[in-house]
């Protein structure tokens, strides 16, 4: 098919150590990107702690979102958790795509869809949920993650201390 061809010609490998940035608050980087290989986790400061407020595995796609739909600077860190192998292709690139191929503007439009859904849930989540659900929607989204992230992030992503995590999952 043609427009794989033409995905594949503007899609670039990024291989990256653990620990490594992909991007840093305040920096503009309007591509997107899948994860073939690795761990990354987003991020922000907040009265000088961290804030881990995702984490992406194997064949998730992920982006800063400012970044790419209002070109403005990244308000997030993305850090490697791993070392990893990832695949980029540039928003420009991509709109180009969707002039050329229409199809392809369903399937743009589709991720975009379960982009605004996660976020929703995300944001309702922590508004809503007691800790101890919020720990259990994780494991049931995202279980691998638990087995590869430190317990440090992970309380941070969930909302609460070390040692409430440490409480919750003794049960």
């Amino acid at each position: 098919m043609e427009a794989q061809r033409d995905i594949a010609s503007c899609t670039k490998q990024i291989v990256k150590k653990k620990h490594d940035y992909f991007l840093k608050a305040g920096q503009k980087v309007s591509s997107y990107f899948v994860i073939k290989k690795g761990l990354i986790r987003a991020f922000f400061y907040r009265n000088g702690k961290e804030v881990n407020t995702w984490f992406g595995e194997e064949n998730q796609i992920f982006c800063s979102i400012l970044q790419v739909y209002t070109d403005r600077p990244a308000l997030e860190y993305i850090q490697f958790l791993e070392d990893s192998e990832i695949y980029a292709i540039s928003a420009s690139d991509l709109n180009a795509l969707y002039l050329q191929y229409p199809e392809l503007n369903l399937i743009g439009r589709k991720i975009a869809e379960e982009v605004c859904v996660i976020l929703e849930e995300r944001t309702i989540s922590l508004h809503t949920q007691s800790a101890f659900e919020r720990y259990d929607l994780l494991i049931k989204l995202q279980p691998n993650v638990l087995k590869r992230v430190n317990l440090g992030h992970i309380a941070s992503y969930l909302g609460i201390t070390q040692e409430t995590l440490s409480r919750i999952r003794r049960f």
